[in-house]
Parts: C-alpha cells; sequence; structure tokens
C-alpha cells in the first residue's frame, strides 16, 4: 500500500544540522516535488489506520498542512492548523516546542473543551512538536482520539507515548544509516 512513499523516502536526500541527519522528502519538507500520487497515498493509508471518528483534524504548520488537507477533502473532516504565529482570537492557547534542530512557539486556535480530535504530523524524531502539541490539547480539554506521524526516525514515538501515555501510530519507521535512509518497517507489513 504504501510502495510509492517507500520509494521516495529511500531516495531522499540527507543533510546535516549539527549532529543530525535530516532527510529531505516532499511530505516533510515540500520539496523536492510533492506529487500526488504520494499524498493520495498517505491519506488512504491513515484513513484506513488511524480512529477518524473525530470533529477535528489537527496538524501542525507547515508541513502537516499538505496531509491534512488530503485527509480532509478524502474524509469530509475539518481541519485546524497549530500556527507559529499568534492571531491573538479568543481562546489561543500558546505552546512552546522544543525538536533536535529548533526552538520556537506554536498557537493552537479553533479547538474546544470536548472537541474530539485527530493529530496528525508530518514526522515523530524527537518528539518535541507532538509532546508540546498533546499536552496543550489536553489542557484546552480536547478529547485526543488518535496520534499518527506519516514518518518514524529516531526514538520520538517512545519519548511521546512515555510523556504522554498516548499511543502514537505510525506509517513508516526510517533511519538514516551511512548517508542513507533505511526504511526500517511500515503499517502494512
Amino acid at each position: 500500500m504504501l510502495e510509492k512513499l517507500k520509494k521516495s523516502l529511500l531516495n531522499a536526500p540527507i543533510v546535516k544540522k549539527g549532529e543530525y541527519n535530516y532527510f529531505v522528502h516532499p511530505i516533510t519538507d515540500g520539496i523536492p516535488l510533492v506529487e500526488p500520487d504520494i499524498l493520495r497515498e498517505v491519506a488512504e493509508a491513515v484513513s484506513k489506520y488511524a480512529n477518524l471518528d473525530v470533529d477535528k483534524i489537527i496538524s501542525v504548520e507547515a508541513m502537516g498542512i499538505h496531509i491534512a488537507t488530503a485527509i480532509s477533502l478524502r474524509t469530509e473532516i475539518p481541519f485546524v492548523v497549530v500556527r507559529k504565529r499568534s492571531y491573538n482570537l479568543e481562546g489561543e492557547m500558546n505552546v512552546h516546542q522544543m525538536t533536535g534542530y529548533s526552538e520556537g512557539e506554536l498557537y493552537i486556535n479553533g479547538v474546544s473543551r470536548g472537541d474530539r480530535v485527530f493529530l496528525v504530523d508530518d514526522v515523530v524524531s524527537t518528539g518535541g512538536t507532538m509532546i508540546a502539541v498533546l499536552k496543550a490539547l489536553k489542557t484546552i480539554g480536547a478529547e485526543i482520539v488518535d496520534v499518527m506521524a506519516i514518518i518514524e526516525k529516531g526514538k520520538g514515538k517512545e519519548v511521546v507515548e512515555s510523556e504522554t501515555g498516548f499511543a502514537v501510530k505510525t506509517l513508516v519507521k526510517v533511519d538514516v544509516k551511512e548517508g542513507q535512509v533505511v526504511i526500517e518497517g511500515s503499517v502494512d507489513e
């Protein structure tokens, strides 16, 4: 089911950000080119493996937007984007996030107490962004029905699960070895 995604990951270039081996991929970076067939394949897989009995899909700017859009179009479920800038709207929740290569503020709008939500992100590697967003959604009082990252790299999934108590589903697990992306497993195996 995920053959196009896997093939594209195996061909992804690697760049170093300090000691962090960062793979550059259309799903995680929007470059070199986001092919509709890969995005469609991802949306189909998410629809198959995630619990989407929810009111809202939650994604994180910027690379969660195209994923949430594809899932929303497929399922008719609206989505909310966790943004990197404040709009000072009533009920806005400020979220501080740290990853392996960045740190900053995120802002959640459009989520209320009792909303049933599905959090989807492009990748979980260190877990910093996902942990921060999950904790904020809990503080808001949203019911977190399911959590998924399209791509898993490193120990982030385990860190998120340990720190938040939420199970994190992923479609593909990868690592970077000897300057290449290596696929270590996938949900369709």
